[in-house]
């Protein structure tokens, strides 16, 4: 988290734009994430419970659904975020970055910008429905409350429209300099190297700065490949 600030206050204005969209999409995604051991805990529980005391729980395959559901609608933001959802770059891979950068920006505006925008539409008025009844799950005779977790949906969308809008810029900035700018991650994770570079006794200054300019360097084009893209634009 420190890295990730140090990197948002050094940024230009529009970098910092990016680096803010990609640390709260994070920040949701990676707190997310801490709902797979709840859920890991409930299943193990459920199990025990139904095979040992012959004592199952009637609502647990709700809960169960509507932990899965949670992770996975806020993490969603997240995956975009580290560029980590799939895509068939059998061809995409050999384009080169503002080539790439078009057809994101194209499939952006066409598919995704309307997809997510009915998905924040419907989930607020699912959510709105859902809390004006006090809607409970029908699966079971006694269901849980299911209105928390149908306010997850338009939470989650806007979290994901945020981001998209962000890789949109990050689209723009690319067709300008030909090259895809850099996400948190990946400044996160040179700071941690200049640091501990900066604190080793055993490395004298020449050799680290030597050291952090190979590591730029070697980010940089690992960076521009895993996005597809010839570093000669």
């Amino acid at each position: 988290m420190l890295q990730s600030t140090r990197a948002i206050r050094r940024a230009k204005p529009v970098q910092r734009v990016l680096y803010v969209a990609d640390l709260i999409s994070t920040i949701v995604g990676k707190t997310a994430a801490w709902l797979i051991i709840a859920l890991m805990s409930v299943v193990v529980i459920e199990v025990f419970k139904r095979y040992l005391f012959n004592a199952p729980t009637a609502w647990i395959f709700d809960l169960n659904n509507m932990l899965y559901g949670t992770v996975f609608m806020l993490c969603g933001a997240y995956t975009l975020a580290q560029n980590a959802h799939v895509r068939g770059d059998f061809l995409y891979g050999s384009f080169k970055p503002r080539t790439q950068a078009t057809l994101d920006l194209i499939l952006y505006v066409v598919f995704f910008l309307p997809g997510i925008g009915a998905l924040v539409y419907a989930g607020l008025h699912y959510a709105q429905d859902s809390w004006r009844i006090l809607e409970h799950s029908n699966v079971t005779a006694d269901g849980p409350p299911v209105y928390p977790f149908k306010t997850i949906i338009p939470i989650a969308g806007v979290l994901v429209l945020m981001q998209g809008l962000a890789e949109m810029l990050r689209c723009v900035v690319c067709l300008k300099s030909g090259v895809w700018p850099p996400r948190l991650k990946d400044v996160a994770e040179l700071d941690v190297i200049e640091e501990q570079l900066a604190n080793s006794e055993y490395v004298d200054e020449d050799t680290r700065k030597a050291a952090i300019a190979r590591a730029h360097a070697i980010d940089e084009t690992a960076r521009q490949r895993g996005m597809g893209g010839d570093l000669n634009t």
